[in-house]
């Protein structure tokens, strides 16, 4: 029988059931299988792993179509080389056999096989990280979503507010920002839940006003902003029909108690990501650069890992990043762009990066003011910014240095300072 080394296993996963087909280096079907998602059928799939060959010291390499769950992570953990291939690779590879687009699970799972017989050089491994940095992962992805649905909730409270009852945003407008209200805030859903229309808000009390305010948090001030609060709630205004104004008043409430479930989410699962974070070996070396403080770090961290073989050099992991560009040459015609394809996450997450960092004085600052000053836009001078860190993150991992600002930007050109958002 051939080694392990030489067959290859692809997986067609369900929610209810897997279909297994494994083949040997010419492409021939060795043995195929459709298994259930339970115990029982895992069991089924390393029997017949290893009637195929599979041993620890040549263990059967393993395509699936996703990067999670329990099978998956039921693989990983016994030590076999799993790799993630992206569905729509599938569907061009199966493209390759058919032209008819016929499509069957013990198809694909063939295709998935026959991927890393021929091209698994071409697909990344699922990277060895450690148990904690899977777990950071698992808090910083939620708490990330926490916040898309809290920002989310608050657009569409603005909006319901905006058709009937414009005056609660001009009141706390002033307190939060110059470009809109912030409803995320808690003082601002504390006003809200009590006056939830112009009707409710003119029956008002200036002592229920800061009874509220201490309620949500509020310790200073409290006498002065309740009166403020009272007298901008007076103003007066247009008003919908009762029973409409009545209605949106409803929807409202809703609405915010989807936006306080969002907000109390998004805090807790912040103290859970920060408190798991704080306790890895590369925290001390991440916070050590400017706009990475234990939440933005945590996200950085949960999308690259702390396996030192998954990228070889700074180029891969700023590709995967969405940092780099990329250049399309053809002839005499070249053109350097924006990477659309790459980690949304961690690009997300550098741009909060970068943000921070610009907004701070000191080489980073610099460095973005120096981009704008040779014509680049506010977003592409971030992403330059983003691009120049995130190589110097993947040299500080490697070395186990901290961040040092004078080997990472020199010294930079004196440039007239800028609001760093221009």
């Amino acid at each position: 029988m051939e080694a392990g080394l030489y067959r290859y296993c692809g997986i067609d996963w369900a929610e209810g059931h897997h279909d297994i087909a494994i083949v040997n280096r010419e492409g021939t079907l060795v043995t195929k299988k459709r298994i259930v998602d339970d115990p029982t059928g895992f069991t089924e799939l390393i029997d017949l792993l290893t009637e195929a060959g599979d041993n620890a010291g040549e263990p059967i390499p393993i395509a699936i179509e996703t990067p999670r769950g329990l099978l998956v992570s039921t693989l990983r953990a016994s030590g076999r080389p799993v790799f993630a291939i992206n569905p729509m690779a599938v569907a061009r590879y199966r493209e390759r056999h058919s032209m008819a687009r016929a499509k069957s699970d013990h198809a694909d799972a063939l295709t998935l096989a026959n991927i890393l017989r021929v091209d698994a050089h071409l697909h990344p491994q699922l990277p060895d990280d450690s148990e904690l940095v899977q777990a950071i992962a698992v808090l910083a992805r939620a708490q990330q979503d926490a916040v898309w649905r809290r920002t989310k909730a608050s657009n569409e409270l603005r909006s319901l507010l905006r058709e009937y009852y414009p005056a609660f945003l001009d009141t706390f407008v002033a307190r939060t920002s110059k470009s809109g209200t912030n409803l995320a805030r808690p003082e601002t859903r504390a006003i809200l839940a009590i006056a939830p229309t112009p009707a409710h808000a003119a029956k008002l009390t200036k002592a229920r006003i800061a009874t509220a305010l201490r309620r949500a948090g509020r310790q200073r001030g409290i006498d002065d902003l309740a009166t403020d609060i009272f007298q901008r709630l007076r103003v007066p205004q247009m008003r919908q029909p009762q029973l409409v104004e009545q209605a949106m008043g409803h929807q409202a409430l809703a609405l915010l108690a989807t936006l306080d479930a969002a907000c109390r989410g998004a805090n807790d699962l912040e103290q859970a990501t920060a408190e798991q974070f704080r306790k890895h070996p590369d925290h001390d070396i991440i916070t050590s650069f400017p706009g990475l403080a234990d939440l933005a770090g945590a996200r950085v961290l949960a999308e690259i890992g702390d396996d030192p073989t998954r990228f070889t050099d700074p180029r891969a992991l700023k590709a995967y990043a969405g940092s780099a560009p990329v250049t399309r040459a053809s002839g005499k015609t070249i053109s350097i762009t924006h990477r659309k394809i790459k980690n949304d996450r961690l690009a997300a997450a550098g741009w909060v990066w970068s943000f921070a960092a610009a907004a701070t004085n000191g080489p980073a600052r610099a460095h973005y003011l120096n981009r704008r000053a040779q014509g680049d836009r506010h977003p592409a001078a971030l992403r330059h910014l983003f691009n120049k860190m995130l190589g110097q993150l993947h040299h500080c991992l490697h070395t186990r240095e901290s961040f040092d600002p004078k080997k990472a930007f020199g010294h930079p050109a004196e440039t007239p300072h800028q609001p760093a958002a221009a």
